[in-house]
């Protein structure tokens, strides 16, 4: 096990050095000039070539990229073009609403969306299976946008439930903070309720015929332990697959439900980020993104080995 996670770990690190030049390269070669937007329209060339070459954009690109890495090293995100702020200061104010509200959201997701899925295999062809199907379908169908407007309308303006927008820390205020991140859970659930819910079901329909799921049954097991014990198992590396890649998906997705529920988390800061052209703060997000997600699929990797010993490479 040791060896295999070691192995795992090795091969994150060109996967980090390849997106890192990747991201170098890609903000520098794509058009638009960061000095420019920090001097404004009435700036001269003499002041675009003097904030040039104090952000150090004058310099080769390999001399550019050398300084980045040696930054990134030392723990040095570097400073924002626009607010002046370090980006290691920016990232730590926002990432923690995200990952708040991802976590919340992935339990709850979990939490109904696997029980629904294993019912919908056991009631197969019937209204059961078919009303987790039709949940499914309209989970995907609905943009998220409109199921926040909805929810909004429903408990914030008509039921007087729940607060409209706001985020408050859960170390401040934890009944606050469960009150206003209710509902950009639940909209985010719905979708990711339907999605491991539909994985759940088809991975279930594939084990219940399975000799092993009819033996248990004939040696008299209860139909729950068969359920969740016997074939949930040996369903669960799709599944646990679908957990993992939307955990990931909601850490570095969530701009559109964070600016519904005005949310100041890591997904606004990047479109900010890029609107405006700020280099430091675009790489690191995508930087964070990608080790998130390289992170992400290791646990599942792992997760794997554990739940199923046979899988090894």
């Amino acid at each position: 096990m040791l060896g295999y996670i070691l192995k795992r770990l090795l091969a994150v690190v060109p996967v980090i050095t390849f997106v890192a030049i990747f991201v170098f390269l890609l903000l520098r070669l794509t058009p638009g000039d960061p000095a420019a937007i920090l001097a404004g329209d009435a700036a001269t060339p003499a002041q675009l070539e003097k904030i040039r070459t104090s952000l150090g954009l004058n310099d080769p690109l390999l001399v550019q990229f050398g300084t980045w890495i040696g930054q990134l090293f030392r723990g040095d995100l570097g400073i924002s073009l626009i607010s002046n702020i370090p980006v290691s200061d920016m990232v730590g104010q926002r990432i923690w609403p995200t990952i708040n509200i991802a976590l919340m959201t992935i339990i709850l997701s979990v939490l109904l969306a696997v029980p629904m899925g294993v019912i919908a295999a056991w009631k197969h062809r019937t209204w059961a299976d078919y009303a987790v199907m039709s949940f499914s379908v309209l989970g995907f169908s609905v943009p998220v946008f409109v199921i926040g407007y909805i929810f909004i309308q429903v408990f914030s303006i008509e039921l007087r439930w729940l607060p409209v927008q706001g985020y408050t820390p859960p170390t401040e205020d934890f009944g606050k903070f469960l009150s206003k991140a209710i509902l950009p859970c639940l909209t985010l659930a719905t979708i990711y309720v339907a999605l491991i819910a539909r994985m759940t079901r088809a991975s279930m329909l594939e084990v219940l015929g399975e000799d092993y799921v009819r033996t248990a049954r004939a040696k008299g097991v209860s139909e729950t332990l068969v359920l969740f014990r016997h074939a949930l198992r040996n369903a669960a590396v799709p599944i646990l697959t679908i957990i993992g890649t939307g955990f990931a998906l909601l850490i570095s997705g969530v701009v559109v439900t964070e600016s519904v529920f005005n949310i100041p988390g890591i997904g606004r800061l990047t479109v900010d980020a890029i609107l405006a052209r700020d280099y430091p703060v675009i790489q690191a997000m995508i930087l964070l993104t990608s080790a998130i997600y390289v992170f992400i699929n290791l646990m599942i990797d792992v997760a794997y080995s554990i739940i199923d010993p046979r899988i090894r490479y």
